[in-house]
């Protein structure tokens, strides 16, 4: 049993020692880089403005 500890413990230890000192892996970037959702996108806003306003005016969709 006492052997069973020893080797949990080492092993607790290893662990920690590489998450402390080991590789460091790439940390998720807290800047957006691209939108979440269609409504957060500034250019899918611009275009349904734009197909709004068209649709307002009367023209075609295809704008002809």
């Amino acid at each position: 049993m006492l052997y069973v500890l020893a080797a949990v413990g080492a092993l607790t230890i290893a662990v920690l020692l590489w998450r402390a000192f080991g590789v460091q892996t790439a940390s998720v970037s807290s800047r957006r880089t691209a939108p979440i959702a269609p409504d957060d996108d500034p250019e899918f806003l611009r275009g349904l403005d734009k197909f709004r306003k068209r649709d307002e005016d009367g023209l075609p969709p295809n704008g002809s």
